[in-house]
């Protein structure tokens, strides 16, 4: 069974979306989701530089833009669909939820909102790696932070004050490393809530279906089955964690076989690699990569 997977913020590098742009058709679908945003991705995924795409109302359009060009340029069916953070908003189009168009509309919104809310209060996110969960939890918790990301493999990512990450820094859990993180707010925590009602709204005003496919949420993991549903969920996602982890072990108790990781690939196939050692990946990196990922595809049993 293969399952396709989407990349959350932090995957973005400077031109990332230059060889796929080659394609006069990739290129013109491109061209015509930032007319409709307002946002020159042409620019910012080919020549512009890792501040301008560190920018949180940059990154996000772009990483979905990635996402949703890679697989057009796949041209599989596959069994599954699951996004990390941002990616659920990727994976939601792939699965037909949703409208290319408005997906580009939404992440252009949640990564404009969530800008907004964290020039409010200055706050940040750092990853702990290595520790055992539990304790890392504890350690996260007791300073005041929320472990906002639990990404699995050894990775879990706190967010919360500046004063707090620098407690935990200056006594990490045992066995464990804490590295900050370049990110402009503590993502997925409640400073993060003002973003919620401007995306409701426009949630609530997209049409959209129930998944073609088995779609799995950040939330606890879950298979959703509505497309109403999973929508709901990436609004509330914003101020609430993101439980990687339970996805990939979802994917496992499915009997997932293999995954791919779309554009701008590496980070969640290498999660998967060390929490789910028996799943097969391949991270789509570039259009050279194609042949092989249709092949991997085949294997694994997509149409």
């Amino acid at each position: 069974m293969l399952a396709i997977i989407a990349a959350g913020q932090g995957a973005q590098t400077p031109g990332m979306l230059s060889a796929w742009l080659k394609d006069s058709s990739l290129r013109d679908t491109c061209a015509g989701w930032s007319d409709e945003i307002g946002i020159d991705l042409l620019t910012l995924g080919t020549t512009a530089d890792a501040d301008q795409i560190k920018d949180t109302a940059n990154a996000q359009p772009l990483i979905v833009a990635a996402g949703l060009l890679s697989f057009k340029a796949l041209g599989i069916t596959p069994s599954v669909f699951a996004g990390h953070s941002v990616g659920e908003i990727t994976a939601a189009s792939l699965a037909n939820i949703i409208s290319e168009t408005d997906a580009m509309k939404i992440v252009h919104a949640r990564g404009f909102e969530m800008a907004k809310a964290a020039a409010i209060t200055p706050a940040g996110m750092s990853a702990v790696l290595g520790g055992e969960r539990d304790a890392v939890v504890a350690a996260i918790t007791a300073a005041g932070l929320v472990a906002a990301n639990e990404n699995g493999g050894g990775q879990i990512v706190a967010a919360g004050s500046l004063e707090g990450l620098e407690k935990l820094a200056a006594n990490p859990p045992e066995g464990a490393r804490v590295r900050a993180l370049a990110v402009a707010g503590a993502f997925h925590t409640s400073y993060m809530q003002p973003a919620i009602e401007p995306l409701r709204a426009l949630v609530s005003s997209t049409h959209s279906h129930d998944p073609i496919a088995t779609i799995i949420s950040n939330k606890e993991g879950g298979k959703v089955a509505t497309g109403r549903e999973f929508m709901d969920r990436i609004v509330a996602q914003i101020a609430n964690p993101v439980r990687w982890d339970l996805c990939m072990s979802t994917l496992k108790s499915m009997g997932v076989t293999g995954v791919i990781e779309l554009a701008p690939a590496g980070t969640l196939v290498g999660l998967l690699k060390r929490a789910e050692p028996d799943i097969e990946t391949f991270a789509l990196k570039s259009p050279d990569d194609l042949e092989a990922a249709q092949s991997f595809a085949a294997k694994h049993g997509s149409n």
